[in-house]
């Protein structure tokens, strides 16, 4: 498993040791080698429309000596983050999230958040199954499957329908390198990354809709 340190504004996953990482992540993404995952919350007040957000979030993540993280950027109370863990047949999965939900969309649909504040959900998960650059992009397909289910199911009622996730989200995956090819929903792993990932983004969902219940009904 991996572990996770707060020290607000910031989350560390440590991965335990260098793994492949897939994501679509603000720093360093694609397909990379990384030890850590790091979130960086942020207000609207420190990303005005002028700023050039690459550039601000390499100088913020080379002031914490994290240029090498695969980071992420997240408008969510840090403290509030979510972890889950499961094991299936001797494989586990570790899930960390962040769950904002103040811009939630429909897939299929796009609303008008120009003069509203900007959430996100923001998944990590680490598996300890080696797995193929193509078992890789299949696991990531069942982290974002689970993603959506847990969105779905808290609930969160939009003009065009059932919020889906928000127009921000990032999901990263780490996995060692190995060849399992495969990560679908009939195999232990492909069970073991779903249970990890629904269960942490559920319950932050559920607690962000809590917490938030105009916005949740707006």
């Amino acid at each position: 498993m991996g572990r996770v340190t707060l020290e607000r504004p910031w989350i560390e996953f440590d991965l335990g040791a260098e793994m492949q990482v897939l994501s679509w992540a603000v720093n360093r993404p694609g397909l990379v080698a990384a030890r850590r995952i790091l979130w960086r919350e942020v207000s609207n007040s420190d990303l005005p429309h002028d700023l050039d957000v690459t550039e601000w979030f390499a100088d913020e993540l080379g002031q914490r000596g994290g240029e090498d993280a695969v980071a992420f950027l997240t408008s969510r109370d840090v403290r509030r983050y979510c972890e889950a863990t499961a094991e299936v047949e001797g494989i586990s999965a570790h899930a960390v999230a962040t769950v904002g939900l103040s811009n939630a969309e429909r897939v299929g649909s796009r609303m008008d958040y120009a003069s509203r504040n900007w959430g996100t959900i923001n998944v990590a998960l680490r598996l300890s199954e080696g797995l193929t650059h193509a078992g890789l992009i299949e696991a990531m397909s069942i982290a974002v499957q689970a993603r959506t289910a847990a969105v779905m199911e808290a609930g969160i009622v939009l003009p065009s329908g059932t919020a889906t996730g928000t127009g921000t989200d990032c999901v990263a995956v780490a996995t060692p390198v190995g060849t399992t090819p495969y990560a679908g929903l009939h195999t232990t792993t492909g069970e073991a990354i779903g249970k990890a990932v629904y269960q942490a983004v559920h319950t932050g969902a559920l607690e962000w809709k809590t917490t938030n219940r105009r916005a949740a009904h707006a």
